[in-house]
């Protein structure tokens, strides 16, 4: 009897912890957001990262897990197919998703404004080019294959008459943070790129040689934006990048983090509000995401249906929309 007594004792104590924690498990549970970025060694994973821990850091309900992808162009059909639950996306292939440009519409919702994406090129300082027509015919890096970086330099330099193709010698990269070696090293003249502090353009400003930055000029940017009304004149801050001292006028457009059209709409308000709260620290963690702020997302959403309806419900607590 006292062996049978001891045993279950035994097998009770055994239970306990187990009990202690599944109800551990459960008071903790987390909501799970499966976010896509991009290929390592671009701005995408880094503004991810920076994404996941602000949210987190702020709702402790939510969790928000990083995924690598080729890309934009990759995010938007893996949103659409509900594969994601938030990607990252450039403007260029979501202006071209929802307007049916080379494809059937699509039916993609904002949740916030990254930031402004002015585009532009990144030499050596001691390269003899000064002006994009000094470019032509020669190797460039693009950006990563599905970047949403190669479809801006596409708009831009369709914008000036060239060919992106047949002027140049367009090189697409495995991986966005290949660029910078291949720069370094000559085999590529130039660099591709758009945003303050973005890692290529930092890798190379930082690097011994220095570097030299390529702008359209007031001219050209005229041009571009009279041809393409998707893109916007806009300018990278002085001081951006190590040695740049003056302001870099360009033109681009906003990237956004655009969620599934299931996403429900309490989750995104959730979301929108955590990233509301913790904009301050979210700038602190990755610079470029200073712009990724409520008032921003209404400034730079192409129409307000578009924002996720419940986003859009935060955003008409907070009073920035009627």
């Amino acid at each position: 009897m006292n062996s049978r007594r001891s045993l279950l004792g035994a097998s009770l104590l055994c239970l306990v912890p187990h009990l202690e924690v599944q109800a551990q498990t459960q008071i903790n549970a987390k909501t799970t957001v499966v976010l896509g970025t991009a290929t390592p060694g671009g701005g995408f994973p880094l503004y991810g990262a920076a994404f996941a821990q602000t949210i987190e850091e702020v709702d402790a309900t939510l969790h928000i897990q990083t995924r690598n992808t080729k890309g934009s162009t990759e995010n938007i059909p893996l949103i659409e197919a509900g594969q994601l639950d938030l990607a990252l996306v450039t403007g260029e292939p979501f202006y071209e998703a929802i307007n049916g440009i080379g494809r059937a519409p699509a039916h993609l919702s904002i949740l916030t404004a990254m930031y402004s994406s002015p585009g532009m090129f990144v030499t050596r300082a001691d390269s003899t080019a000064r002006r994009i027509e000094d470019l032509l015919g020669k190797p460039v890096a693009f950006g990563a294959k599905g970047s949403g970086l190669v479809i801006l330099a596409r708009y831009v330099l369709d914008g000036l008459g060239y060919d992106m193709d047949k002027d140049f010698k367009p090189v697409l990269l495995d991986r966005a943070g290949d660029g910078p070696a291949m720069l370094a090293d000559g085999r590529v003249a130039a660099l591709w790129g758009g945003g303050s502090g973005w890692p290529g353009f930092t890798a190379v400003a930082s690097s011994p040689t220095g570097a030299r930055f390529i702008v359209p000029d007031a001219a050209q940017i005229q041009r571009i934006v009279a041809k393409h009304t998707l893109l916007k004149p806009m300018a990278i801050p002085a001081r951006s990048y190590p040695g740049q001292e003056a302001a870099l006028p360009s033109v681009g457009a906003w990237s956004f983090v655009i969620a599934r059209p299931s996403l429900p709409d309490e989750l995104a308000y959730r979301l929108a509000r955590a990233l509301h709260k913790g904009e301050a620290a979210l700038g602190k963690r990755w610079p470029q995401a200073i712009e990724s702020t409520a008032a921003y997302t209404v400034a730079a959403a192409p129409r307000t249906d578009l924002i996720h309806p419940g986003a859009q419900r935060y955003l008409r607590e907070i009073g920035l929309l009627r």
